[in-house]
């Protein structure tokens, strides 16, 4: 028997590959379907932060020793404008150690940017892309450090066009689920006759369920952002501008984003983040804590 306990947030959860009955299925599910002998708990919880799924989730995972435990987290973390990355990478790697500690094999994931999906703005699109690339550094170094089974879906070809996306742009839609389950089965080494099927079983949904989403949970959820997330990143924007005419302006680009994953891993050298000059986002100082 294969016991795998998914952790994590709403992608997890399965949301954007509902099933007839009303319940969402997603990758953690179809994976579980090519495991031998599977038991699922899927722990996952919608909305959930890292610090959610290290306080919450991860003692319950313990509990039921996995063989695989999943470990997808971070976007929440995104959007907000409490973003953190030190507490973040921290999050990581305690959760990540403990779980390997027990002899589980974990899986990880870098993750997409959602303000590709969004079709932002490239002023408010930019400080996003910053913090993806900075909990994706993090996420880098922690999978390296403690071995996991790591997919890059973010660099997978095929990971934004439309058709892998929900009505809400931030889940996967069926096929997008199982393009992420059949990426971890083949990392798994499982045998491609055990991989999910890459062709969705479900229709596609219909344009008046789409608009009925967006007249109820749609519009809820950009209520909520419209009043903590967007404001901090055209806060951002604007700091971008001015800092840009200065020339002061720091991207957080590929060569910092592995320079922030060093520092955070090292203990030795994490003092070297207070000195970075990055003053329109990812607060990175103080990461002792």
């Amino acid at each position: 028997m294969t016991t795998f306990v998914a952790l994590g947030d709403s992608i997890t959860v399965g949301v954007g590959d509902p099933q007839p009955d009303g319940a969402w299925r997603g990758w953690a599910a179809l994976l579980a379907a090519s495991l031998p002998a599977p038991r699922l708990h899927n722990l996952a919880v919608n909305g959930a932060l890292t610090r959610d799924v290290e306080r919450d989730q991860l003692p319950r995972a313990l509990e039921l020793r996995p063989d695989i435990a999943s470990v997808i987290m971070g976007v929440n973390d995104t959007l907000r404008r409490t973003f953190d990355v030190c507490r973040v990478a921290g999050t990581i790697e305690r959760t990540l150690a403990a779980l390997r500690t027990e002899g589980a094999i974990v899986l990880t994931m870098r993750l997409p940017d959602p303000g590709r999906m969004f079709r932002l703005p490239g002023g408010l699109a930019r400080p996003l892309a910053r913090r993806i690339r900075a909990v994706n550094a993090v996420t880098d170094a922690a999978a390296e450090r403690f071995g996991t089974v790591h997919v890059d879906i973010a660099g997978h070809p095929a990971t934004y066009e439309r058709r892998m996306w929900s009505v809400d742009r931030l889940h996967p839609s069926e096929r997008g689920h199982r393009l992420l389950a059949r990426s971890f089965a083949g990392r798994l080494g499982l045998s491609p006759a055990r991989w999910p099927d890459e062709e969705p079983a479900n229709p596609p949904p219909t344009l008046s369920s789409e608009l009925r989403w967006m007249a109820t949970k749609g519009v809820r959820w950009m209520v909520d952002r419209s009043t903590d997330l967007v404001p901090y990143l055209a806060g951002m924007m604007i700091a971008e501008w001015w800092y840009g005419l200065r020339g002061l302006a720091h991207r957080l680009d590929d060569s910092m984003a592995r320079e922030v994953t060093a520092a955070l891993c090292a203990p030795l050298v994490r003092t070297r983040l207070a000195a970075w000059p990055d003053p329109m986002d990812v607060p990175l100082t103080n990461c002792d804590r």
